[in-house]
């Protein structure tokens, strides 16, 4: 197991409780020992912290660690950051569902330490890299962690599209649009759509419609390693929207052409020893833990 010595703190922005277990973390780290750097923004929130701060591309450069205090979203934003870096991510959860950020403010102290004694599983998860081009040039580029989103943004009126894999002609579809999402995306928006469930170990994507026109479009799962295309039709009448992560959108017009594939570097998660995939479902979605139980 690896010595983690030079720790990271990114906090979600605007939250007390998050304000709250960054202090809390901050002190039990300079009562370890531990050398810590905490990202420019969220230094704002606890003026007076006396520590190094610095950018998540600096954390990249100098941290063995990175702690993110806040929901999933935080993480993913973090994690599209330091992909490239290879440095690990650990979640304290102070959002909703926390299907990514797994320690309980209850358990801070005790779980962070459990880690940095090395008692910790490592999961590595792919990214999606998503390319978009107009009339042949470039005009818009993301990543994603969890999914690409096409929408139609504030229009209520369906997008016409082709949609390829491995450059096989799929369908022409005329939908509200299409979430492309990973493993680690399954338990989001996907989800909500009607998509399955993937086991994070899978190398594979999910395709889910969004309220097809026609009731036969159902989700398609392919392999990790798939291109994924999709041809706007020129005849749309509206301008879509192509969000990452739910977190940045691109402005898409008619004749678009929106490639979507798996990035080179994956994103290093850390769980506590006793994380287990399907007893996170059974919490989050509250699925039966017995007969008769709720």
């Amino acid at each position: 197991m690896e010595q983690f010595r030079n720790i990271g703190l990114v906090g979600r922005m605007g939250s007390v409780n998050v304000v709250e277990t960054l202090r809390r973390l901050r002190k039990y780290l300079l009562d370890e020992g531990y050398q810590i750097v905490i990202e420019e923004n969220t230094a704002t929130m606890i003026p007076g912290h006396g520590l190094q701060v610095g950018t998540v591309k600096m954390m990249s450069e100098i941290c063995d660690l990175v702690i993110v205090i806040g929901g999933d979203g935080s993480l993913l934003g973090a994690a599209r950051e330091l992909a490239k870096s290879d440095v690990p991510l650990l979640g304290v959860n102070r959002g909703r569902l926390g299907f990514l950020t797994d320690i309980s403010p209850d358990d801070l102290e005790s779980g962070v330490a459990d880690v940095l004694a090395g008692k910790y599983k490592e999961e590595r998860r792919f990214l999606l890299e998503v390319h978009v081009k107009r009339k042949g040039e470039p005009v818009g580029f993301g990543t994603c962690l969890n999914d690409i989103v096409l929408h139609p943004g504030k229009a209520t009126r369906m997008i016409g599209f082709d949609l390829f894999i491995e450059g096989h002609f799929v369908y022409s579809q005329r939908s509200d649009g299409l979430i492309v999402s990973t493993p680690t995306g399954s338990t989001a928006y996907s989800l909500s759509a009607g998509g399955p469930l993937l086991h994070p170990k899978l190398d594979a994507m999910v395709l889910v419609p969004m309220f097809p026109h026609t009731l036969s479009s159902r989700p398609i799962v392919v392999d990790g390693n798939s291109e994924i295309k999709i041809v706007i039709d020129d005849s749309n009448e509206i301008y879509p929207q192509l969000s990452c992560d739910g977190q940045r959108d691109i402005a898409i017009a008619p004749g678009d052409v929106i490639n979507i594939f798996k990035r080179p570097h994956k994103v290093r998660l850390i769980h506590p020893v006793s994380h287990n995939f399907y007893a996170t479902c059974r919490e989050k979605l509250g699925w039966a833990s017995h007969w008769g139980g709720s």
